[in-house]
């Protein structure tokens, strides 16, 4: 026997009585090698030894507990199978000890050792539940105990926390069993104090559940796709052969001419299924989904434990009269209560190795999770098959977009070229660096800034040229139909998917978890509100303090003696910035996630989706506000409210506002853009997703092997499946990973005017991204459980959201932050030759610098080396020589006239045409929706003929029994009349054709 406590399941509910009758109790029944011991062993022995193991219902029984009655199996019993080899039988867990019962999901938990010898008697409550559920509960010792404490021996302390945790666990495990599933017990592992429970869902559970579940299952019924001809089968031939090469090897990848019938599961109507094999009938994301579903289904009634032989002394009564409930909320709760510390459904096996057997997960992880294959398209039909129809959509989503995102990186890269091509003929940055202008420009701060030379802000005017051209407002226009034909093309996706995944008639089923009245839900509503508009304060203050840092940074770098650092500045201090916000933007991202779902929970939403739809609005809108602050800031609000020399606006009195360069702030706003979004896409997938993932389990592996016995053959043995499975990371949910390609998706569209190399940046990370989410999930993580879904569900509407946001935005960046307007209405109203000579001096009023407040002045009037009597800033206002000086003059509405109109114009023509492509392309593709009318009519037609077949045989049937009861009329004194002719062959008659 083993030493250690190795749980088998050996008993069903219904002959549990017996075993407990007999005195089978630890404490309270014979003593050990008694008779009364050996009698029940041998009842049980005879009992169940000859039952086989597809018709035994099961229960967990304690090997210690045979052990103390000096009951040793004999090899026909079933407790036989400890003596098999596990490496050799049960294919290192996967199946469990007798090696043909596969392990659809693992229960976990931590158990400790007590030092001394007593054990405590666990007394099941009849009264509080069924029969069966009770007659099933015997008392059973704690975990490697012998026998009951002898007299005299001193009574070591309870554990009361971790005996109640034991016996919820008893308790919700013999739920399992009532519910028809097999369980086993393991605590003889590798991981020192962690045991496992290993469930195995019989055919008869997996067949109820499939049919309560309406999961839709092939049928033996077969039919071929309608393919496409002429021209397009032509074509589409052809894209096979070239695409050919980046399709990835796996046999769910390739065309298929035929598909089976599909139709919800049904108990009565099994002979519609092909159930020639029925090991395979459920794959094991369908096996683990059902086991999940009985696991959250699955309830402890009142729970109530008592303390066996020291039941009569005093102790604590709030501990001995305590009773536990799991609620309604199954496996969910008793995780959070501790009771259970994790619960997972097994991997197919290892994914790397010499001798590893080929599996699914070792095919995902050559075809999908290697970045070598990082040309291939996914294997889409593999993914979802393994981890089910939910992560499928998240990666066939991730792999549209990134798709998109190449023609949108092409025409951006073709924009920048155009802008780099034309720099040198762009008139105003040949002014604005013109040494022979001699611009003279005001001071940037008070005092310590002195007056300086337009020409040195040559290499920033021309950099701006790259981005501010008349191309970039086509790129805006070609975003914006680009983010409308990217939402087509992926509901045409979706329909597609869920055409071949059987998801057409699928819809969502969800009770409410509780009940509660407005008068309960206004407290956390109200706390949500409260909350909210803090963290977007709190924010708002961050990006306040960031512009004090710049003012001030800025006013001590113009004290500095070296030249090269005063003509610095303007960058230095932009860079530096964005990096603060940059990392205040990571580090409150993981804040405002944890506190999005805290308030999540206070409002206890109705179901299980709506909590999932709320946690991703709030988290949505808290990291919206925190990723996009800074960069709405630079964009609109930047040298919009400086004042003018003489007369410029402070924060405390003390920070004069920041202006814009002379070209205008769409360079820094660049700038901005392109270290806050490769930033951010460069820390979160280096050090989030790879790095503290790989930490984590390396601390994990550190702890684990310290708590290991140190001795040599348990380390020599190999690991279990549910080992190695419970070293990996815990599946978190998808949220984060669509966060971050929304965020991402936000950078692409919303400020693409004023980066259009944005999408390009975005498809190289997406490339990268696919392949470290596909390694992680295959290597890193704990199969997931699967998930039934037929769309993405809210973040659809979301990105549809950003991309009617997106166009509003563009719409305003290029008509205030850009330099668009101004030029287009110095062209048509103010140009003397039609050309853009004289638009820089034409956007630059004139000060007279007697007019400084005092105190302002620069200090050093003299660092050009001659003296100023007028220097030149960018607004419109009149001149220091006009009848109202520094008032603002008529160019200035002009200007602000055509940039409104263009805002107008521009927005209603592009959602126009955004609206257009979304009524040109249907949501369904013409060919599924053949496809789907025809399956209907063939389960029409399968129904039909099953009918006419119902009908057919019991019309022959009755046809046969009247024939019978004929000869029996004939024995009657009359004499026989002759017998009636037999019925001819027909539609009526249909025995004839039988």
């Amino acid at each position: 026997m083993l030493e250690d406590d190795i749980s088998l399941e050996a008993l069903t509910p219904k002959e549990a009585p017996a075993a407990e009758a007999a005195g089978a109790v630890d404490g309270e029944g014979a003593p050990p090698g008694g008779p009364g011991a050996q009698a029940a062993a041998m009842r049980v022995n005879e009992k169940y030894s000859t039952l086989p193991a597809e018709d035994r219902s099961v229960h967990i029984i304690n090997i210690c507990a045979i052990e103390d009655i000096g009951y040793l199996p004999s090899e026909g019993t079933l407790l036989n199978s400890l003596s098999v080899d596990p490496d050799a039988e049960c294919k290192y867990g996967l199946y469990f000890r007798d090696g043909k019962r596969k392990v659809d999901y693992v229960l976990v938990y931590h158990h400790k050792r007590a030092s001394g010898g007593r054990t405590l008697a666990r007394r099941a409550q009849h009264g509080d539940a069924g029969p069966a559920a009770r007659s099933a509960r015997q008392d059973q010792p704690l975990p490697g105990k012998a026998g009951p404490l002898g007299a005299g021996e001193p009574e070591p302390p309870l554990d009361y926390h971790e005996d109640d945790k034991r016996f919820r666990r008893e308790e919700y495990e013999g739920n399992l069993v009532e519910a028809g599933l097999e369980l086993e017990r393991d605590e003889d592992t590798k991981i020192h104090g962690v045991g496992f429970v290993k469930i195995h869902a019989p055919w008869n559970v997996l067949c109820r559940e499939a049919e309560f579940l309406k999961l839709k299952m092939p049928t033996k019924k077969l039919y071929h796709i309608s393919e496409t001809r002429g021209l397009l089968k032509k074509i589409n031939s052809v894209l096979q052969k070239i695409t050919d090469p980046i399709q990835p090897k796996v046999a769910e990848h390739r065309p298929q001419t035929t598909k089976r019938l599909s139709y919800p599961f049904s108990r009565e109507k099994q002979h519609l299924f092909d159930l020639s094999d029925k090991d395979s009938f459920f794959d094991s994301k369908t096996r683990s989904t059902i086991v999940y579903e009985i696991l959250k289904r699955t309830t402890c009634t009142k729970a109530k434990y008592s303390m066996g032989q020291g039941e009569g002394r005093k102790k604590d009564s709030a501990l001995l009269n305590k009773r536990r409930k799991c609620d309604r909320y199954g496996i969910t709760s008793l995780l959070a209560n501790g009771v259970y510390s994790a619960a997972y459904p097994l991997h197919d096996g290892d994914y790397e190795g010499d001798n590893v057997e080929f599996n699914d997960r070792k095919l995902l992880y050559e075809e999908w999770a290697c970045y070598g294959v990082f040309y291939k398209y996914q294997p889409i039909d593999l993914v979802r098959k393994y981890f089910g129809e939910k992560i499928g959509l998240y990666f066939a989503w991730l792999g549209v977009y990134t798709q998109m995102l190449i023609p949108a990186s092409v025409v951006g890269i073709i924009v920048f070229l155009y802008g780099w091509a034309t720099v040198d003929d762009n008139i105003p940055s040949m002014e604005m660096c013109d040494q022979r202008h001699n611009i003279t420009m005001c001071p940037l701060c008070d005092r310590t800034c002195s007056y300086w030379k337009m020409s040195s802000a040559c290499a920033t005017a021309r950099a701006s040229h790259l981005f501010d051209n008349p191309a970039t407002v086509f790129f805006s226009i070609f975003m914006a139909l680009w983010a409308a034909t990217f939402m087509e093309h992926w509901k045409r996706k979706q329909m597609r998917l869920n055409y071949r995944w059987d998801l057409t008639g699928f819809e969502e089923e969800e009770t409410d978890k509780v009940k509660l009245t407005w008068r309960d839900r206004f407290p956390a509503y109200f706390t949500n509100l409260v909350s909210i508009i803090f963290m977007i304060a709190v924010t708002f203050a961050i990006v306040l303090g960031v512009i004090i840092y710049r003012i001030s940074t800025a006013a001590a770098l113009a004290m500095n003696s070296s030249p090269s650092v005063r003509s610095n500045i303007r960058v230095t201090v932009t860079a530096t910035a964005v990096i603060i916000n940059l990392v205040v933007i990571i580090l409150l991202d993981e804040v405002y996630g944890c506190i999005a779902r805290w308030l999540t929970k206070i409002e206890v939403p109705k179901t299980e989706k709506s909590f999932e739809e709320r946690l991703i609005f709030k988290a949505f809108l808290l990291k919206f506000v925190n990723s996009y602050t800074p960069i709405f800031y630079v964009a609109f609000f930047k040298g919009r409210f400086v004042g003018r020399p003489g007369d410029y606006v402070y924060i405390f009195r003390s920070f004069r506002m920041e202006e814009c360069a002379p070209g205008g702030c769409l360079m820094e706003l660049c700038i901005q853009l392109s270290i806050i979004m490769l930033g951010k896409q460069l820390i979160q997938n280096n050090l989030f997703e790879i790095g503290i993932p790989k930490m984590k389990k390396f601390i994990r592996y550190l702890r684990l092997k310290h708590q290991s016995p140190s001795d040599h053959d348990e380390h020599a043995k190999k690991k279990q499946r549910y080992e190695v499975d419970y070293t990996l990371e815990p599946f978190a949910g998808l949220t984060p990973e669509y966060m971050e390609m929304i965020i991402q998706f936000g950078f692409v569209t919303l400020f693409v005017a004023s980066f259009p190399l944005a999408p390009l940046f975005a498809l190289l990370n997406n490339i990268i991204e696919i392949r470290l989410d596909a390694k992680k999930f295959v290597t890193e993580l704990r199969r997931p459980v699967a998930v039934r879904a037929k769309d993405i569900g809210i973040w659809y509407n979301i990105l549809r959201g950003v991309g009617k946001l997106a166009v509003i935005i563009n719409a305003f960046v290029i008509s205030f932050t850009s330099d668009f307007i101004p030029r287009l209405v110095y062209l048509y109203m103010y140009s003397e030759n039609g050309t853009m000579h004289g638009f820089v001096n034409h956007t630059l009023s004139s000060f007279n610098v007697s007019d400084f407040q005092n105190g302002t002045a620069p200090n050093d009037p003299l660092d050009l080396g001659y003296e100023v009597q007028i220097c030149r800033y960018k607004d419109y206002r009149e001149p220091p020589w006009s009848e109202h000086k520094y008032d603002i003059s008529k160019d200035f509405w002009a200007v602000l006239a055509a940039r409104l109109a263009f805002v107008i114009v521009f927005q209603n023509l592009v959602m126009f045409m955004s609206d257009f492509v979304d009524w040109v392309i249907p949501d369904i593709p013409k060919d599924i929706s053949q496809q789907i009318h025809k399956e209907k009519v063939l389960m029409v037609e399968l129904f039909m003929r099953e009918e006419q077949g119902k009908q057919q045989l019991l019309d022959t049937w009755m046809e046969k029994d009247r024939k019978k009861a004929e000869p029996c009329n004939n024995h009657s004194p009359a004499p026989a009349a002759p017998p009636p002719p037999p019925p001819p062959d027909g539609p009526d008659f249909p025995g004839g054709s039988l």
